[in-house]
């Protein structure tokens, strides 16, 4: 049985997708928009020892599996293919792969991951150290500014922007969404502002320049440091914005009127929430407020992180995500008061398909920089997160908490003013 032959039986004759193969085989939609090519029987093996998503994710990285035409477009259509697959078809799989000698030959062997496939350890109570913290932040982060810079534009921002139209560029849904925040923490001109987990400083700069607020930034990505530093100086905010390459947690200064953590706390883990909430909240004045925008589970019925998925091997390791019921509680139970919350996920699926546009249009510029492999992982990443905020897999929200003064004062409008 040829390869092409096993696809069309397990997908169907009439599948929107082609598939070639090494073998010259061929199957699905002759000459769709959508085509898969396996180069080689080694993506088998990949598939074999590792089904599902990493599987499919290490054949692809690795350059075994090619993709043409639009990755989440695939992505949207395979997996309702794959959710419809039943287990007898996953067996002809199997047996169509035994019958090949080629591909039985290929699969008995055990290959290594792709070299963009980070090991953290296995040891869970060293997760979250400052050392280990700083060594995931760095392999995320830390990959090229200049790549950076072409997937996520001139903003610089790679967080879930905010579209206040359904016109919006993603320069302006950006700012929008930087507005939003600094109206939410109540800026004013000679406030004092600490940005956790700044990344290149936008929310930084954008208080500065726009609010008169002497702001703080840290990061514990160098790269992202010296790019914000580079920045500020360039658009004369140095008297009001600073960016340090620091972990948070060693900020020396107190008695900020606001605390900003805008794509952080994912990176914090649940066992340290208590701990990181208590130390935002003791950065702030009384009556100071804490705006927490991260990405966030539909409930928390699943497991913090999955520690064999695609995400945390490739793209954020150690990365835990919790339900919003749950970080509320954390936060109220430190001595926040929320005040308010909002879901943005379709917002961050829009900013996902914005930064994959990005991505395609800058593709060999990319691949010349961060080398083909990590190009890939990226294209694959943002396209499945981009599906993932559509189907509700994911959600992105932002809490806002105030540290109430010693009469039990909020000192908060009576009605929410940010949308105004």
């Amino acid at each position: 049985m040829t390869l092409a032959k096993v696809f069309e039986e397990l997908v169907g004759a009439g599948a929107p997708v082609e598939l070639t193969a090494y073998d010259g085989s061929r199957a699905g939609l002759l000459d769709a928009d959508l085509r898969v090519h396996v180069k080689s029987p080694y993506a088998m093996s990949y598939l074999v020892h590792s089904p599902g998503a990493l599987g499919l994710a290490r054949a692809y990285v690795s350059g075994h599996l090619d993709v043409h035409g639009d990755i989440y477009t695939l992505l949207h259509e395979m997996t309702q293919l794959m959710d419809s697959m039943t287990v007898q078809a996953r067996l002809r799989l199997l047996a169509g792969v035994i019958d090949d000698p080629l591909l039985r030959a290929a699969v008995s062997r055990r290959l290594e991951p792709p070299p963009q496939e980070v090991r953290t350890g296995r040891t869970s109570w060293l997760r979250h150290t400052k050392r280990r913290d700083a060594r995931a932040i760095s392999h995320h982060y830390d990959v090229s500014n200049t790549f950076y810079e072409w997937v996520l534009g001139p903003s610089m921002a790679y967080t879930c922007a905010c579209y206040p139209s359904e016109d919006a560029t993603l320069e302006e849904a950006q700012f929008h969404k930087f507005d939003l925040v600094a109206k939410k923490l109540g800026l004013r001109p000679g406030m004092r502002l600490l940005d956790v987990g700044c990344g290149w400083g936008g929310m930084v700069m954008h208080a500065a320049k726009h609010y008169g607020v002497q702001a703080l930034g840290v990061t514990l990505s160098k790269q992202q440091a010296e790019w914000a530093q580079k920045a500020i100086a360039e658009a004369g905010l140095t008297e009001l914005a600073e960016v340090r390459h620091l972990d948070y947690r060693d900020v020396q200064e107190g008695d900020f009127d606001a605390v900003s953590s805008i794509g952080l706390t994912e990176h914090i883990g649940k066992a340290n929430l208590p701990s990181y909430f208590g130390f935002l909240y003791g950065k702030l004045k009384p009556g100071g407020r804490l705006l927490n925008h991260c990405i966030t589970r539909p409930d928390n019925t699943q497991p913090s992180m999955k520690k064999g998925g695609f995400i945390n091997r490739y793209v954020f390791p150690d990365g835990e995500l919790e339900g919003p019921g749950y970080l509320q509680s954390q936060m109220n139970d430190t001595g926040f008061e929320i005040r308010h919350q909002e879901n943005l996920r379709e917002h961050y699926a829009r900013t996902l398909a914005e930064w994959c546009r990005n991505l395609d249009d800058h593709w060999q510029e990319a691949v010349a920089e961060v080398g083909e492999g990590t190009a890939r992982v990226w294209r694959l990443y943002m396209a499945g997160c981009r599906l993932g905020f559509e189907r509700n897999w994911i959600q992105l929200h932002q809490v806002l908490g105030v540290k109430l003064d010693g009469d039990g004062d909020a000192r908060m409008p009576l009605r929410p003013d940010w949308g105004a």
